[in-house]
């Protein structure tokens, strides 16, 4: 196996996953990512990547189980034998009044947005910590540091991802390893495309840059937070989010 350095991308079929997923795999990383449902299109993107030339391999793995995120993270370090840099990406949203919110649905949105995380992180930290190296950068949400009306769970998760991202950052820092968050604004992703036109037009005239944000915004500041440019970079927030939230 080529000594490329190896990166875990989860939810990395579409979105921003499969942007941070292209991204890497072009800049010459071995991206190695997770998707849960959309399997068609996790296999034809990494087949689009290695007919580039590309070293990308995938797993069905659901972050919200530990046993699932275990094994697949032992698989991979036994054919790679390292992870270099964890994008956690995954997560799942679910709009409409707090009091209508379901109990399965908010179990599902703590259990992949932040239990996904944190199963991930605990996963492959042991081995960044022995060798005094490694990033993991989360996904999290502007929502997070501002609260969302009808995504009151979502937000929630997103916080406690904010939260979880400084209090990591302080105990692996000495251990040498990197814990950051991109917080992206409106992006347009299949989870926004839920939204009708109208309110995806007035969400990006409320932008200062006038307009929504693409996938590969939110993969470019993820890979300059897991690379060697940002090695004095940690517990930081980096908002991409167009100046929606300043």
């Amino acid at each position: 196996m080529a000594m490329n350095k190896v990166v875990l991308i989860t939810g990395g079929s579409r979105g921003i996953g499969r942007a941070c997923v292209e991204l890497f795999a072009r800049q010459g990383w071995s991206a190695v990512f997770f998707c849960r449902k959309e399997t068609e299109k996790a296999a034809a993107l990494a087949d689009t990547l290695r007919g580039e030339g590309c070293d990308v391999d995938w797993y069905q793995c659901d972050v919200s189980k530990k046993a699932q995120v275990d094994a697949a993270v032992a698989d991979i370090l036994r054919r790679y034998h390292r992870i270099d840099a964890l994008i956690n990406n995954a997560a799942v949203s679910k709009t409409g009044l707090f009091t209508d919110l379901c109990e399965a649905d908010m179990a599902d949105m703590f259990s992949v947005n932040v239990g996904g995380a944190f199963y991930c992180a605990q996963a492959v930290l042991p081995g960044m910590i022995s060798r005094r190296s490694g990033a993991i950068v989360n996904i999290a949400s502007m929502w997070g540091q501002v609260g969302a009306s009808c995504e009151v769970c979502y937000s929630a998760t997103k916080a406690a991802l904010i939260g979880f991202t400084k209090a990591l950052a302080q105990e692996v820092g000495p251990s040498g390893v990197r814990v950051n968050c991109v917080s992206p604004g409106v992006i347009d992703t299949d989870m926004n495309r839920a939204l009708d036109e109208s309110t995806l037009a007035e969400l990006a005239d409320e932008t200062p840059l006038s307009r929504l944000g693409a996938p590969e915004d939110v993969a470019r500041a993820a890979y300059f937070l897991a690379s060697e440019e940002a090695a004095f970079i940690t517990g930081q927030v980096l908002g991409v989010n167009g100046g929606f939230v300043v």
